[in-house]
């Protein structure tokens, strides 16, 4: 009995009519009638609900386009459970007739019927298929009822037979008096001959219609057509040998080629080639060539349309096939440096454990946990290979570290690319999965064999100044080479260095000349001295008492009344700076270089300044020995100085004229003087004159001696073993943190010399990539034990995000080489893909809202497709054997990969007897039948929809 709910006492006439007017009797009802029922409730609620609340209450996304969404509910039905789902779109122009018949982001049903939303209900089993007919039938039916109920007019849609074939039966109620009826089925081998032309293609859609069998290709039928072909390049890596013509090229030395020759990798000339072999990113490409509507009469324009050529169509665009490399879901499969900084930073995390290096991951001292990758110990070959390319394969020219360096990569504290630990780095990424502790023992050993031996450091500098920008290791291997070169000099006393090993420069202060400048060298003394002859007496003219300069290496003054000294050392005149207590000009002597530092010494002096406390009295003391040898040489140079003219060239700040000058101006011009104006009138500054000035001082105690006889600043042989020592002491953590940050520094550079056109986009990523390695490096700069485990998992994720720039400069290498002859079609594909790429940089997992596939197309201008036509180079015999030329329209000898053709035949509906009464003269087209067509010469599909009165 029908279940009848109970009305409360309360309630009016009106509540009690509506309440028994919705009284629903399911007594008598079948369970076909309730599951009718079902399927209309859940439709109302759908159409009640609309899109936006539909989205709003969890529409999940199909994967295929970001604008189509679907929602589905559970039913059941005679012991069976179906799944019925309402596909709808945030537009409703994904169909027919709004020019996106091919659009890449359609479903298979609305490209197959050229429908908009629809349903489509199907069994919860594991075909997910309709086996048994007469179900199909009644469980379309069930629908259509259900929707006309609603008035609804949705199609529906039912798969039936077996999953591969793809088929399905349909319908949609057009209001009432028209029906659709929706029909599509695969032939998956087999194709009839006849089918696989555009002539069978088109008598077979004529047969839908037509009243008779008669020979179809003699009558004429209007129809109208759609085609879409796709061609596919050959995949770049299917076929590397490739046939040359007989008898034609030979190698540059004259004998020819063999028969066959191994095909170059494709990123041969790529900056990161010499390091490891990347996957091609582009597999190739899909070209979509479109004819856009035209009527067709017969059979015979459908055979001359088949003749034509791919260049006469309307439309061509192109769409890359990527590597699946580049997608989300790879990270850690490719093999590149992103992979390899990740095992260093792992060795790193490792090292924070072990004391010294002889221990770092040793297999005797190894606990089971630390036994990974980085415990393979290369073999002796490996090493050897890797060593001689370090310090013997180098050319004698040394390399320019500037050249080609981004412009944040010195905001990275690590050793320049080209250098000899940039390259130590570089080669430990991929020897024995970044194994160091062999290899940076082998390495060290190299280096001090070089320093006995007494053989240059390779790929570094051996003068300069040392950058403090760069690690530690990189300064140390850059005064390690400079001690090796001032050992070989004075072995060899070359032209750099005396007897002493001395190295000496001019020294010429701001305002200041050097009138005379050095031309010859004598053997005993590296710098030559001038003689410049007294003048008689003040009153005189000084012009006419400045005699002329002789070479030799050690002068008597002219006047024995002004000074009985020898001058040495001199590099000549200074200006017109005159002595104060002889009137002699100034001569500026040849120095010592001062001692060169890397930054734990300067450390360790600013250590001792602020432990002793006067900071500024002990910087004078530091640097004692570079004052006293300059005040030496300057002696030796002027014989008659004092310390006051050595004040004024050397620190013309501390000297003070006295004339009516401004004081900034007059310490600028200080050293600018007028032999007319003899002696200087001035006084030193209150810092130089105090009493037990540290500078008087040492200029009482400095003896005159020329730099060419002093004892040298820097000793070679100390320092360099200094280095030497370590080097081979530095404990394992302090090793990796700067390897971390030069390798980081050093891979970075390498991809930055990739060559890949104009693309803006690319250039912005790469800086952001230099920032963010700069930031997150910093944790390494302290050269202390500060890396903690937040620290490491920063460096993972930036792992992560080098990998995907690594990617995309890999794609971005590639689409320029392709694409030298069309750079626009290279710069839109880059930036759709990037645009594409972008929200999922950092992530490690896609939603539903995000599309996983990249699919978009470019479309290719008129002046273009001669560019693009090109990429198709006719099959070779190789190739050409496997391929079945069935069909027509070839593009260099290529048949289409997929052929699409959509049918479609219009009729005018007026006044008739299904139609009922209609304004006279009205009239409407309306398409009665349309078949859609896909596949090639062994696949074919067909979706046939039929518009009838019932």
């Amino acid at each position: 009995m029908a279940s009848i709910s109970k009305i409360p006492s309360s309630a009016t006439d009106e509540d009690l009519e509506e309440e028994i007017e919705h009284f629903d009797d399911f007594t008598l009802a079948s369970s076909w009638e309730r599951f009718i029922s079902e399927i209309e409730a859940v439709c109302r609620q759908w159409l009640a609900d609309g899109t936006k609340n539909l989205l709003k209450n969890g529409a999940i996304s199909v994967n295929i386009s970001e604008e189509l969404y679907k929602v589905k509910t559970d039913l059941k039905y005679a012991m069976k459970s179906y799944c019925m789902e309402y596909y709808f779109g945030t537009h409703n122009d994904v169909g027919r007739g709004k020019g996106n018949d091919w659009s890449c982001a359609l479903h298979d049903l609305q490209l197959s019927f050229g429908v908009n939303e629809f349903l489509v209900i199907a069994p919860q089993s594991a075909s997910g298929v309709v086996l048994d007919g007469p179900e199909a039938s009644k469980l379309l039916s069930a629908v259509a009822i259900s929707l006309s109920n609603c008035s609804c007019l949705w199609p529906a849609f039912v798969p039936v037979h077996v999953p591969s074939r793809k088929a399905y039966i349909g319908i949609q109620n057009m209001g009432t008096l028209y029906t659709r009826r929706f029909e599509a089925d695969r032939i998956g081998s087999q194709v009839p001959l006849k089918l696989m032309h555009l002539e069978g293609l088109y008598e077979l859609f004529v047969s839908k219609f037509a009243f008779s069998n008669m020979d179809l290709s003699m009558h004429l039928f209007q129809v109208n057509l759609k085609m879409k072909l796709t061609y596919r390049t050959l995949p770049y890596d299917e076929d590397f040998d490739v046939q040359e013509p007989e008898g034609g090229i030979t190698e540059p030395g004259g004998s020819p080629k063999s028969k066959y020759h191994n095909r170059k990798p494709w990123d041969d000339d790529c900056p990161w080639s010499e390091w490891y072999s990347a996957e091609d990113p582009v597999k190739g490409f899909e070209l979509l060539t479109v004819w856009s509507e035209k009527a067709i009469g017969s059979s015979l324009e459908m055979a001359e349309l088949e003749n034509a050529s791919p260049l006469e169509a309307e439309k061509w665009s192109i769409s890359p096939c990527l590597s699946e490399i580049l997608s989300a879901d790879s990270d850690g499969k490719r093999i590149g440096f992103a992979s390899q900084l990740q095992l260093l930073i792992d060795a790193l995390h490792m090292s924070l454990e072990t004391q010294f290096v002889e221990d770092f991951v040793s297999v005797e001292h190894s606990r089971p946990e630390n036994l990974k990758s980085t415990a393979v110990i290369p073999p002796p070959t490996v090493l050897d290979r890797v060593l001689k390319d370090l310090f013997y394969e180098v050319e004698a020219a040394q390399p320019d570290y500037a050249e080609g360096d981004h412009k944040n990569s010195r905001t990275i504290k690590g050793a320049p690319l080209e250098s000899l630990f940039g390259q130590f780095c570089l080669h430990a990424l991929w020897v024995g999965d970044c194994n160091i502790r062999a290899f940076w023992i082998e390495f060290v050993r190299e280096v001090r064999w070089c320093w006995e031996e007494s053989q240059p450091l390779p790929r570094m500098p051996a003068n300069g100044v040392i950058d403090l920008s760069t690690c530690l290791i990189n300064q140390k291997l850059h005064m390690l080479a400079i001690c090796m070169d001032r050992k070989h000099q004075f072995n060899q006393k070359g032209p750099k260095a005396d007897e002493n090993g001395v190295f000496l420069s001019a020294r010429i202060k701001a305002d200041t000349e050097v009138q005379s400048v050095i031309s010859s060298q004598d053997g005993d003394a590296q710098a030559s001295c001038w003689e410049c002859d007294s003048l008689s007496t003040p009153d005189q003219d000084p012009a006419s008492h400045i005699s002329s300069f002789e070479h030799s290496g050690a002068v008597k003054l002219g006047d024995p009344e002004h000074s009985a000294c020898i001058r040495r050392g001199s590099a000549g005149v200074v200006g017109s700076m005159m002595l104060l207590k002889s009137y002699q000009n100034m001569h500026a002597p040849f120095t010592q270089d001062s001692p060169l530092m890397t930054e734990d010494m300067h450390e360790e002096r600013l250590q001792a300044i602020e432990a002793l406390g006067d900071s500024s009295r002990f910087s004078a003391q530091l640097e004692k020995d570079i004052l006293s040898s300059d005040m030496s040489a300057f002696k030796a140079a002027n014989p008659d100085a004092v310390f006051e003219d050595f004040i004024r060239w050397h620190s013309p700040r501390d000297w003070e004229n006295d004339d009516n000058m401004e004081k900034g101006v007059s310490q600028i011009n200080a050293v600018v003087e007028s032999i007319y104006d003899w002696p200087p009138r001035g006084k030193l500054s209150e810092r130089m004159s105090e009493h037990g000035n540290l500078w008087r001082k040492i200029w009482n105690e400095a003896p005159p001696l020329p730099a060419s006889e002093q004892k040298p600043l820097l000793d070679p042989n100390q320092e360099g073993e200094k280095v030497l020592h370590y080097l081979e002491t530095l404990r394992p953590y302090q090793l990796l943190e700067q390897m971390v940050s030069t390798a980081f520094r050093a891979t970075a550079d390498t991809l930055n010399k990739t060559s890949f056109g104009g693309l803006k986009q690319m250039t912005t990523r790469i800086e952001q990539l230099y920032l963010t390695m700069s930031t997150t490096l910093r944790c390494l700069q302290t050269n202390s034990l500060s890396v903690d485990a937040e620290d490491i998992k920063d460096l993972k994720r930036l792992c992560t995000t080098f990998a995907h720039v690594e990617n995309v400069i890999t794609l971005a290498a590639s689409l320029h080489r392709k694409f030298m002859q069309a750079p626009r079609l290279s710069e839109s594909i880059f930036n759709d893909y990037d645009n594409f790429h972008v929200p999922k940089l950092g992530t490690f997992s896609i939603g539903h809202d995000v599309k996983k596939v990249f699919n978009n197309e470019q479309e290719v201008r008129q002046g273009e497709r001669e560019v693009i036509a090109s990429m198709f180079t006719p099959p070779t015999a190789n190739q050409s054997w496997r391929k079945v030329l069935s069909m027509g329209n070839l593009l260099n000898g290529h048949e289409p990969a997929s052929r699409e053709i959509i049918f479609t035949k219009r009729d005018h509906l007026c006044e008739n007897y299904y139609v009922g009464h209609a304004p006279k003269g009205y009239q409407q087209e309306f398409e009665t039948y349309r078949m859609y067509v896909c596949g090639t010469s062994n696949d074919l599909g067909v979706a046939l929809a039929v518009t009838s009165c019932d």
